[in-house]
């Protein structure tokens, strides 16, 4: 349950790029999309840093370093990296491309927040324990109070999604629905 919002908040929005959101996940996406949308016209209403953040693997260090290791299988095409056209994004946005779970390792992102004196972010996005936890891990070893928008999130396994709600989010913020977390905004 949302109690606050940090005044200089930041909402962070992992992966919802037209070939991910494609895959095959645990709850509808078109829900993950509305909410995610919501969120981000909240913060631009506000006047707060959004954060659109894509996942490009393909040519990773992790992806090579262990012969058993099994990249992510998106599937290829020209629109890879574009983020679904369900998120209006602006031009003032913070765009981000990470290259591995978490949106901080050797992205500027960090820079980039605490230039705008960012002491809180909201996380949303695909997939729930993957991007979305390993954000939220190199979130709070930052510092930053995390919120995480449960119903604006999914995962392509439905335990791990329940996993990362119920065990592992509440250990490093709060968890709330959108509604509840655009009250706290305003």
């Amino acid at each position: 349950m949302v109690t606050s919002i940090d005044k200089n908040t930041a909402l962070i929005l992992i992966d919802l790029q037209k070939s991910v959101v494609r895959l095959t996940l645990a709850s509808p996406v078109q829900n993950v999309l509305e909410n995610a949308s919501k969120l981000a016209d909240a913060f631009h209403m506000a006047g707060l840093p959004v954060v659109i953040v894509n996942v490009n693997p393909r040519g990773a260090k992790w992806t090579s370093s262990r012969r058993d290791a099994k990249p992510p299988q998106i599937p290829p095409s020209p629109d890879f990296l574009e983020i679904t056209p369900e998120i209006k994004t602006r031009s003032g946005d913070i765009f981000i491309t990470k290259h591995t779970w978490g949106a901080f390792f050797e992205t500027g992102l960090d820079d980039e927040l605490k230039k705008r004196n960012i002491t809180g972010i909201v996380i949303a996005g695909v997939s729930t324990s993957i991007g979305v936890e390993g954000t939220a891990r190199q979130a709070s070893e930052r510092g930053y109070n995390i919120t995480f928008a449960s119903d604006a999130m999914t995962d392509m396994v439905a335990e791990a999604h329940e996993r990362s709600i119920k065990y592992i989010f509440p250990r490093m913020g709060e968890v709330d629905g959108t509604e509840k977390i655009i009250e706290k905004l305003n």
